[in-house]
């Protein structure tokens, strides 16, 4: 039994997280789309970032919603490799999250994209992973677009969102969906 229980724990660590929702993802990315169109007509920075905080909060949900179902089919979720995935996840969200404080603080809405993509870009390459191939190729994407969010001088920073978290997300969402369970 000792043995077995051995065998089952060293399965289940080599193991990788397959429930990362591809049609979640084409969803997500569809909500970017619509909210890069009403952010650009907002009249400050301060209702252009509720839109996008607004945003992130509908794909937080879809998400979540997406990746509970998928992981359903497979018991992924609260295995060894769903954890994994979260830890490698969150960290990178959360600090975004706090350096956007810190620019809002600061009035220096310019860098919010650059920041937003280049951590959401470190979430998705350090859970990718422990996931299918395609997760980790998108964070490095993703990685890409906020360094040139970032060092880019004059890009529309409502279409440089949109091409990340709206038309990235739908590109790699669709091709996990059908190359790997949906």
């Amino acid at each position: 039994m000792d043995n077995l229980r051995f065998i089952r724990a060293t399965m289940e660590r080599a193991g990788s997280f397959t429930a990362v929702p591809g049609y979640g993802g084409v969803l997500m990315g569809g909500t970017a789309l619509i909210a890069a169109a009403v952010a650009a007509r907002q009249p400050t920075d301060l209702r252009w970032l509720m839109v996008w905080v607004g945003c992130a909060a509908i794909a937080v949900a879809i998400g979540a919603a997406a990746m509970a179902l998928k992981a359903r089919r497979t018991s992924d979720l609260l295995a060894a490799p769903g954890r994994r995935f979260a830890l490698s996840f969150v960290p990178p969200i959360l600090a975004g999250a706090v350096l956007t404080i810190a620019l809002l603080d600061r009035g220096a809405f310019e860098l919010m994209p650059g920041v937003w993509l280049l951590h959401y870009g470190l979430a998705v390459a350090a859970g990718g992973m422990l996931s299918v191939r395609a997760v980790p190729i998108m964070g490095f994407c993703f990685l890409f677009l906020g360094a040139i969010a970032i060092l880019g001088e004059g890009i529309p920073r409502d279409l440089i969102l949109a091409t990340g978290f709206g038309l990235f997300q739908v590109g790699f969402g669709a091709w996990i969906a059908r190359h790997h369970g949906g």
